[in-house]
């Protein structure tokens, strides 16, 4: 089945679907593999409504091959914030509301309170950060963890930025992330940790990125080669590629 982000015309193929599986479980799998928070996913097939969560695709009839089409929410400024993510551009998107610096208001943000506001834009700063992580715009992610991104929050389907940086490949991204505080060990909702989704979809790159970066701030080096003399790293790094032979 293919999927259709109508904002932006990107297409994604998603896997191993069932006609039982409901809309929800479908917005839980389009939160990895488009890299948009299930709580701001709005899908459509065909000429129907705002598909419910607790719908079937069977009760749908949605047919192998066919197209879902993902909407962002209209509301609260969210479309605006996601296409500047989406292209990762960072001058586009310190004018949407990602920095407590920003003047960018919504109908909704005139109306909260201070506490409120800051959550607000926190929120919005993380969006950013999950989109920008998922299409690989480190340039975009640096600048966003500068100005007070977390690296530590999570989606719905508690998911961190490492999570999709991690599930896409994004090694640049990755790097970021680690120095800013992101955990490889960090469990989704699925039990599933930014390490074990990098493992099941064959990201070697992803995975060794983070082993490596584990194993220098846990030596408290900062230079790779001077892991070259630790035996306990070099015990783990075997272990390592022992269990990346089994997948």
């Amino acid at each position: 089945m293919r999927v259709l982000l109508e904002e932006t015309g990107e297409m994604f193929q998603v896997t191993n679907c069932r006609s039982d599986m409901t809309v929800r479980e479908l917005k839980e799998e389009l939160d990895l593999t488009v890299g948009i928070p299930l709580d701001l996913q709005r899908l459509q097939y065909l000429d129907q409504g705002v598909l419910m969560d607790d719908t079937t695709l069977k009760f749908h009839d949605v047919v192998p091959g066919g197209i879902i089409s993902l909407c962002i929410w209209h509301y609260d400024g969210w479309t605006e914030l996601v296409l500047a993510a989406v292209e990762g551009d960072p001058s586009k998107l310190s004018c949407l509301g990602v920095d407590e610096d920003s003047l960018y208001q919504t109908a909704n943000s005139q109306h909260l309170e201070h506490k409120q506001w800051k959550d607000w834009i926190a929120q919005r700063a993380f969006v950013a950060l999950y989109i920008t992580s998922h299409r690989g715009h480190s340039d975009a992610v640096q600048y966003l963890l500068e100005h007070g991104a977390d690296s530590l929050s999570r989606t719905p389907m508690g998911r961190t930025a490492l999570h999709v940086a991690a599930a896409m490949g994004r090694l640049d991204c990755i790097s970021h992330l680690l120095k800013y505080g992101a955990s490889i060990d960090e469990r989704d909702d699925r039990g599933e940790s930014p390490m074990s989704i990098a493992r099941r979809l064959n990201r070697r790159h992803s995975e060794r990125r983070m082993f490596l970066f584990y194993w220098m701030a846990k030596s408290g080096t900062k230079d790779p080669k001077n892991l070259i003399t630790n035996k306990v790293f070099h015990r783990a790094k075997s272990r390592f590629g022992s269990k990346k032979s089994q997948v």
